[in-house]
C-alpha cells in the first residue's frame, strides 16, 4: 500500500495554514514537539464533551472511559510493540522516570551503581543521579566523544560490575540526532545483572521500535513528540511492572499499570493518543482508514509506514545537510548523512547567539527553529557551546523540500553578514 504523499498528510495539519511575515510557517521544532493532525483534537473534545468521568464505576460515561484507557494502552502497545498491560501512563516522560528511579531506589543499598551518559536528555540523567542523594548510589557516566557526537561505547564494559543495578541508555540524541546501538549494550548490561532503561522519547518520531528487539526492561516516550498530545508513556516489562515495590496511594489498584500510575489520568490525552497512532497507521492507506474486514493489524500498517518515513526522511535530511554545510561560517554538528541518526540537526553561525539565529529565521523565512541546550546539557558542555546554544532543526512528516531549501536561504542570509 502506498504511502500518503506529503502534500496529502499536510492537509490534516491545520496548524501548517499559519503564516509569519508573509512566509507559510516551516515547523523545524519538531523534536520539541510536533503539532498535531485534526484527529487528536477531535477526539479529545469528543471525550471531554460526551463521556467526561472518572474510572471504575457502574455508569455509561465511567464505562466508556475505561475502554477508551484501555485502547490507549492498545495503541502504545502496537506502537512499541509490548502488550498492553504493560504500558504506563503519565503527565510527561520526565514525571514517570522520576517516578520509576524512586521506585526502582527502594531496592537499592548504599555503593549500589547506576550507568547513565553523557549525550542523553537530562530527564534520563538527573532522576538517576537523585539517587546519589536519597540512596547513596554511586552513578557512572559512559562519556561522550564530541568529535563525532557518539558515545564511547568500548568504554561502556568498564561501568559495568557486581554492583551495577541499572543501566539508563538513550536511543536517540534529541541534541544531535545521534542514534546508538541498544542491543549490544544491553546484552551486556544483563549479563552484569543489571536492568536496561531506555529512553525513545527522540526515536519513536522517526523509527520503529520493538521493546522485545532492544532488549531493554523499561522504555519512555512522549506522544507529543509523534504527532499526539503532551502526555508521557513508559513500557514496564510484564513480570517487573507486576512486583516493583512502587509508591502508591494504599487504596489505589494494587495490579496492573494501573499500580504504577498515581492519581487520576489524563484520560483525554489517551483518547488524543490513540488518535495520533492510528493517524500514523493510516498513512499506508492513503490517509483513509481500513474496513474491519480483511484490514492489516495496526502493528503491521506502523512497519509500513515507518519504512517509508525514514526513507523520506533520509533524503530530505541529506539536502538539509548539503545545504547548510556549504555555507560560510556555518558549523554542523552530530553524525553526517549515511550513518544510524535521526532527521535532526543542529548548527550554530559564527559566533552568533542560538536565540538570535532562531529569532531571525522565524522573520526571514518563515522557519521556526528551536535552540539552547534542549535539556541535554552535558553535550553542550563537552561541545563549548553553553553559552552560545545549538540551533535545532527536526524534519518531520509534514516537512517539504520547499521549506528545507527556505531554511538554508534563510541561514545564508545571517551566515553572509558582518
Amino acid at each position: 500500500m502506498p504511502l500518503a504523499t506529503v502534500q496529502e498528510i499536510r492537509t490534516h495539519f491545520p496548524a501548517l495554514q499559519r503564516t509569519h511575515g508573509g512566509h507559510s510557517v516551516a515547523f523545524f521544532d519538531g523534536p520539541g514537539g510536533t503539532q498535531v493532525p485534526d484527529a487528536v483534537p477531535v477526539a479529545m473534545a469528543d471525550y471531554l464533551f460526551h463521556r467526561n468521568a472518572n474510572a471504575h464505576w457502574a455508569f455509561p460515561t465511567s464505562a466508556e472511559t475505561d475502554r477508551i484507557r484501555h485502547q490507549a494502552r492498545e495503541a502504545m502497545a502496537d506502537f512499541l510493540g509490548g502488550s498492553p498491560e504493560e504500558m504506563v501512563f503519565g503527565p510527561n516522560m520526565t514525571t514517570l522516570t522520576y517516578h520509576l528511579s524512586r521506585t526502582l531506589g527502594r531496592s537499592m543499598r548504599p555503593g549500589d551503581e547506576v550507568v547513565v551518559t553523557e549525550l542523553d536528555h537530562h530527564a534520563n540523567v538527573d532522576p538517576w543521579k537523585a539517587l546519589e542523594v536519597e540512596r547513596d548510589v554511586v552513578v557512572r557516566t559512559l562519556p561522550l566523544d564530541p568529535r563525532t557526537g557518539i558515545l564511547e561505547v568500548e568504554r561502556f564494559p568498564e561501568l559495568l560490575g557486581e554492583r551495577t543495578r541499572l543501566v539508563a541508555l538513550g536511543a536517540a540524541s534529541n541534541a544531535l540526532g545521534t542514534i546508538t546501538d541498544i542491543p549490544p549494550l544491553a546484552r551486556l548490561a544483563r549479563e552484569a545483572g543489571a536492568l536496561v532503561f531506555v529512553d525513545a522519547v527522540h526515536l519513536a518520531p522517526h523509527r520503529r521500535i520493538n521493546v522485545e528487539a532492544l532488549e531493554c526492561d523499561f522504555l519512555a516516550c512522549s506522544p507529543y513528540k509523534f504527532y499526539g498530545p503532551h502526555m508521557g508513556a513508559l513500557w514496564i516489562r510484564r513480570e517487573l511492572l507486576a512486583d516493583l515495590d512502587v509508591p502508591k496511594l494504599s487504596p489505589a489498584p494494587a495490579l496492573g499499570p494501573e499500580r504504577f500510575e498515581s492519581g487520576t489520568l489524563n484520560a483525554e490525552g489517551m483518547a488524543g493518543t490513540t488518535a495520533a497512532v492510528e493517524f500514523l497507521a493510516s498513512l499506508g492507506m492513503g490517509g483513509a482508514r481500513p474496513t474491519a474486514d480483511g484490514a492489516l493489524t495496526r502493528r503491521r500498517r506502523l512497519d509500513g509506514v515507518f519504512s517509508e518515513l525514514e526513507r523520506r526522511e533520509r533524503v530530505l535530511f541529506h539536502r538539509l545537510w548539503a545545504g547548510l554545510s556549504e555555507l560560510p561560517g556555518v558549523r554542523l554538528y552530530g553524525p553526517p548523512p549515511g550513518g544510524e541518526r535521526t532527521p535532526t540537526l543542529s548548527f550554530t553561525v559564527k559566533s552568533l547567539s542560538a536565540r538570535q539565529v532562531s529569532s531571525h529565521l522565524a522573520d526571514a523565512a518563515g522557519a521556526f527553529l528551536s535552540h539552547g541546550d534542549f535539556y541535554a546539557a552535558t553535550v553542550l558542555d563537552r561541545l563549548g557551546l553553553r553559552e552560545q546554544g545549538l540551533v535545532r532543526a527536526g524534519v518531520s512528516i509534514y516537512t517539504t523540500e520547499e521549506e528545507v531549501d527556505r531554511l538554508v536561504d534563510g541561514v545564508e542570509s545571517i551566515a553572509g553578514g558582518p
